[in-house]
This record gives C-alpha cells, structure tokens and sequence, in this order.
C-alpha cells in the first residue's frame, strides 16, 4: 500500500463505492425550487418557470416557485424578512433547483442576482444548496444569447451545486408564447423539455448520495484536528 505520509491519519478514510454505486431505494417525489428573474406583469422567465413547474410535475416531481416580489435588496434588511426567511427555508427544503433569468445588458438580471446572494452558503450547520443539483434557463428579449446561463453556472458551481450539463437559452421569447400565455411548439421549447427531464434523472441519482459526495478530506482534517483539541483540555 502507498504510504500517504502527508494525510492525516484521522481524516483520511478510502472510499465506499458500496453506498456510492448502489442506488438508495426512495420513491418519495423529488422537490425543485424555481427562481425566475423579473418582476414584468408579463414576464416571460416567470412564464417558463411556469412551464417547468408543469413538466416537473409531469414527470411526478413536487414543484414550487419563488415569487421575488418584495424580496429587498442583499443587506438592505435583516435575515427576518418574511421574504428572506421563505426563500431560504425552500432553498433548503429542495433536492435541486432551477434558474431562469431574462439576460439584461449582457447578464442576468438584479432581481436574479439579489435572490442568489440572500441564499448563504451555510445557515449554522446547514449547507442549503451545497450537493444539490441546478438547471440554468434563460430568455432573450432578441436573438439567442447565453450570457446569462454562463454566469449563474459560475454562480452554481460556487454555491457547490451539481448544475447539469444542459442548458436553455430562448430567444425572441415574446413570440414563444401564445394569448394563454403558453409556450409554443417549438426547437426551444423540445429543449427545455429536455433540460427538466436531465435534471430529473441527475436528481434521482444523486439526492440520496448527495452527503458522501461532497463529503471533502480538508473538512474532516478541520474536523479531526478540532476533536483532538477538544480531548486534549479534558485531558
């Protein structure tokens, strides 16, 4: 055996590809928060938002989106605001999420933005989104960018998200969606079916095995090195 003289001993344990490779049995619906980036009467990421919710539910999902209506600006109010407190607590009742955000001077939106940054990466012991899995929406208000996606997948990897490989991007969404306020038929709209049945499938594999699979060496050195102190004032 390799002799790892670098690692700490009490933090350094093999892998168990046992719990990694072998599915979990849970047939309870996964949960999927929405995020959608604009505040427009008819607004069209809230509209698509609406049409995940319903593909979510097709594919026997549990749904719920964020209304950031009110929601105030980062540190402009304490973490009691009602609309802080409820955007955090789904953030942390969800398996995954989904970001759909209008692009908006080459990049998403504030409104899209303020929610992401009211979510902190830990509330006491809990990591809210870390381990979870993400898609990334957005609609253009003229020709396909992907401007926006691009920064919140840079935003989702930060918050340690699983964010999947697919991607929508909608562009001239205005003519995308009919007097009922439906999406079309459409390339675009095969692609957002596309990106709910992905993330789907990424949240079945992963939710259950989500805590072993960011479970990272550095933090059980912090750990350890933490418990060692700790025994040694009682000693």
């Amino acid at each position: 055996m390799t002799d790892i003289v670098n690692c700490d001993p009490d933090a350094l344990s093999p892998i168990n590809t046992d719990q990694l490779l072998h599915a979990v049995s849970d047939d309870s619906p996964i949960k999927i928060l929405i995020l959608y980036g604009s505040l427009r009467s008819r607004s069209f990421s809230r509209l698509l938002a609406q049409e995940c919710a319903r593909l979510l539910n097709y594919y026997g999902a549990e749904a719920k989106i964020y209304n950031p209506s009110q929601l105030p600006l980062p540190d402009d109010s304490g973490d009691d605001h009602p609309k802080v407190v409820e955007l955090r607590e789904l953030a942390q009742w969800c398996d995954g999420m989904v970001w759909c955000s209008p692009e908006r001077h080459g990049a998403m939106t504030g409104i899209m933005k303020a929610q992401i940054d009211w979510i902190p990466l830990s509330i006491g012991a809990v990591r809210p989104t870390q381990g979870k899995t993400l898609a990334l929406m957005q609609v253009n208000g003229g020709s396909q960018s992907f401007n926006a996606v691009n920064q919140m997948r840079i935003l989702g990897r930060w918050m340690r998200m699983f964010t999947i490989p697919n991607q929508s991007s909608v562009a001239k969404a205005w003519l995308e969606f009919d007097d009922n306020d439906r999406m079309k038929p459409s390339a675009y709209y095969n692609r957002v079916v596309d990106v709910i049945e992905e993330l789907v499938k990424f949240t079945l594999l992963l939710r259950n095995k989500k805590d072993m699979l960011v479970d990272r060496y550095s933090e059980r050195v912090e750990s350890a090195e933490a418990l060692r102190q700790r025994l040694s004032v009682r000693s």
